[in-house]
């Protein structure tokens, strides 16, 4: 019941921010753009999506493999094609999160583990987003005197500060020592096991340099894909954003897409699109335009993401039905979700 009322309560933030979003903008302004919007640089930017896709599951595998975990490419990109699937419908990035972590913990029985690099490439990502838009801001900055600029260079690098910390102070051995002990206590008793299995997986990446600065760099290139897609977007309408401008707001987009108070981020994007570029002198109705084909984009290219859960749920429910002792072959067994033979 309460699951239930959560998900109404996030399916009005939704829409309330949609309408409020265009109450500030008038709708015929944004339907001329999105008239207007050129096919090619569209797929141009449905293109480059699944190329950040791509460059994100080569971050998630080199985090495994610090771990010690040998996961087939293959299997990484649908798990993450599921996520962003789901996040259509779940709240944000974050029930896609979950979605990837769960399939990654059928696949190699390891679910601490899965948990845990599930949120150290969120974590990596993130710090990635935030040194884009602390360069683009010092840059800005200089350029212009505009105390906007100031305030946006402010809360990314105040982000980036606390994304490090945070993430020190989980592979720190003493925090991690500490919150063991509070959980010693008997209240706490059926979540110590799990949390004991959860500090494990965080001291795997406490000496991983290499790793953590190689996942480091290819978020970056991620980051360099995304912001290409906004920019062919704006480009297929009249290209109204600066590139260095989406380097600089993109990031801070991402941080306020992480809150779980909306339903794909439907909503939330269409309300600060408008409200972030417009400090930088770009109109409304061509910011909320964007959003609009960005929402799109999403959508489509976390397609394959249907796809693939749907015959993963089929070749599951086979394997299920099976007389015992019959054993599930073909195309059904060999394309399971997991990547594994069933």
């Amino acid at each position: 019941m309460r699951d239930r009322a959560f998900t109404l309560l996030k399916v009005f933030i939704s829409i309330f921010l949609v309408v409020l979003a265009f109450s500030k903008v008038p709708f015929s302004q944004v339907a001329t753009q999105l008239a207007s919007a050129n096919l090619w640089f569209f797929l141009a930017a449905l293109l480059l999506y699944f190329l950040a896709i791509v460059v994100n599951g080569v971050k998630w595998q080199i985090l495994l493999r610090a771990q010690g975990m040998r996961v087939p490419f293959r299997a990484l990109l649908q798990f993450l094609f599921i996520g962003f699937f789901f996040n259509n419908f779940l709240p944000a990035n974050v029930g896609g999160d979950v979605m990837r972590g769960y399939g990654l913990a059928r696949y190699t029985d390891r679910t601490a583990d899965a948990a845990v690099s599930v949120i150290v490439d969120r974590i990596i990502g993130l710090m990635a987003y935030m040194s884009s838009a602390v360069v683009a801001a010092l840059i800005f900055v200089r350029i212009s005197d505009r105390p906007e600029w100031r305030r946006m260079e402010w809360v990314a690098v105040a982000a980036l500060v606390v994304l490090g910390l945070g993430f020190a102070v989980m592979l720190s051995r003493r925090f991690r020592s500490f919150i063991s002990s509070v959980l010693s206590f008997r209240w706490f008793a059926p979540v110590a096991p799990l949390w004991e299995k959860m500090s494990d997986a965080f001291n795997a990446y406490r000496f991983q340099y290499r790793a953590l600065i190689a996942a480091f760099g290819v978020g970056l290139i991620g980051i360099i894909c995304t912001t290409l897609v906004n920019w062919c977007l704006s480009l297929s309408m009249g290209g109204l954003m600066p590139l260095g401008v989406i380097f600089l707001v993109n990031p801070l987009i991402a941080l306020v897409l992480m809150l779980p108070i909306s339903i794909g981020g439907l909503g939330v994007t269409q309300a600060i699109y408008p409200f972030l570029y417009s400090l930088a002198g770009v109109p409304a109705d061509h910011a909320l335009a964007v959003s609009l084909l960005m929402q799109l984009i999403v959508f489509l290219g976390s397609l394959p993401g249907a796809f693939l859960w749907a015959r993963g749920e089929y070749a599951r429910r086979r394997k299920s039905n099976a007389p015992v002792g019959e054993t599930v072959t073909g195309s059904a067994a060999a394309d399971a979700p997991e990547g594994r033979s069933l």
